[in-house]
């Protein structure tokens, strides 16, 4: 066998090779030195108005890292533009808030400089509020809307329309529509396509702030959870035949007789769907609120609002004699005290009450309380701004 033997130094050579070669990601010697003489990148932050995005730029290199938060801690999240050069946040700047903004830059040759700055949003001349129905964490029944109502007027109903992201747990398919409320403020209401699935669950995320209603400027974010319950309750009201039915899941339950609206005037009932607004309980009712004049001022039990205008379901014991006979109400209806007594222990806020019969004033609207589905689902959708 040929034995081939390799002189000292090439081996030395070798050695020497391996042990300068760079680390792997580590810039060369070289490089490194360069790195760190090179002029650092020029960063620069500017303060955008109120409902403006806020954008970061860099010359001579670009961001590595850009991080915008505001007094609360609430970070601004933001998107890098294709060069790596600019950035711009996802969210807008809001009215009387001040920012932080924290953005690295690296230069061509590696080199990150972290710069940080301050500035603050002007005031809103006006800011605009809302109060949103159902309650967070609450359970109600199939009818529900997820309603807004806004304190000033909304002529951008678009740009506010598209910060309201609903969620629901199977996908229900809905749609928002602008209306005008009972209290002639403006109004959306997000209504499924159909009564909604039992144990649905929820959830409105409004992300509004910075957002200029054109009748004042939000300065937060709002958001609410329910569910829907798992029980499938319908009342129908039939006046003509003076009665009530509790359905479940399509079944009748229950059936009381009741007295509606006295018809011939305004005391008669309205028809169509309205949906159990609130539980009131014992409540003092007063016929001059609802332009009735003198004719009733009582306390009356086990109270069930169905619309803005005062229509009721409660016990009305001074009926007795009409109940499953004759419609003798101003417009509520009633029903015996025990009867009510049970019955009110098992409706929820959100069953819808279906109400038919011949001779009433007309059917609810869809600012009386929640009367959205007394129209078609097309026509619903076409109340949308987008």
């Amino acid at each position: 066998m040929t034995r081939i033997r390799i002189p000292l130094f090439l081996l030395t050579a070798v050695s020497l090779t391996a042990c300068s070669a760079a680390t792997a990601g580590e810039a060369p010697p070289r490089a490194a030195a360069s790195a760190a003489n090179e002029t650092p990148a020029k960063v620069t932050v500017a303060p955008p108005a109120a409902g403006r995005p806020v954008t970061v730029t860099a010359s001579g290199g670009t961001l590595a890292r850009v991080k915008v938060v505001d007094a609360e801690g609430i970070v601004l999240v933001g998107r890098t533009g294709a060069n790596g050069a600019s950035w711009a946040s996802d969210r807008k700047a809001a009215p009387g808030t001040s920012y932080t903004v924290e953005a690295t830059s690296r230069t061509a040759g590696g080199k990150e400089t972290t710069s940080r700055s301050t500035f603050s949003i002007p005031e809103a001349d006006d800011v605009n509020k809302l109060t949103l129905a159902p309650g967070k964490n609450t359970t109600v029944g199939v009818a529900q809307p997820l309603s807004i109502v806004f304190d000033h007027p909304v002529k951008n109903k678009a740009d506010v329309e598209r910060q309201l992201k609903v969620t629901t747990s199977n996908g229900t398919e809905g749609s928002w529509g602008w209306l005008t409320d009972y209290s002639g403020r403006d109004r959306v209401d997000w209504r499924p396509k159909e009564y909604w699935k039992p144990g649905t669950e929820v959830t409105l995320d409004a992300t509004l702030d910075g957002t200029d209603s054109g009748g004042g400027w939000f300065v937060r974010d709002y958001s609410t959870r329910f569910t829907v319950s798992d029980q499938d309750q319908v009342i129908k009201v039939d006046l003509d035949r003076k009665r009530l039915s509790v359905l479940r899941d399509g079944r009748t339950v229950r059936t009381i007789p009741v007295s509606g609206g006295t018809p011939g005037g305004d005391k008669r009932s309205w028809r169509g769907t309205a949906v159990v607004m609130a539980k009131e309980g014992t409540i003092n009712m007063n016929s001059e609120t609802v332009g009735l004049g003198d004719a009733y001022n009582k306390m009356v039990d086990y109270s069930m609002r169905l619309t803005w205008s005062g229509m009721y379901a409660h016990a009305a014991p001074w009926n007795a004699q009409y109940f499953g006979r004759a419609n003798h109400s101003s417009g509520c209806i009633g029903m015996s005290t025990e009867q009510a007594a049970s019955f009110y222990a098992s409706v929820r806020v959100g069953d819808p009450f279906e109400i038919t019969g011949a001779d009433t004033k007309g059917t609810v609207a869809e600012g009386n309380g929640y009367g959205a589905w007394n129209l078609s689902w097309q026509q619903w959708k076409a109340k949308s701004a987008l």
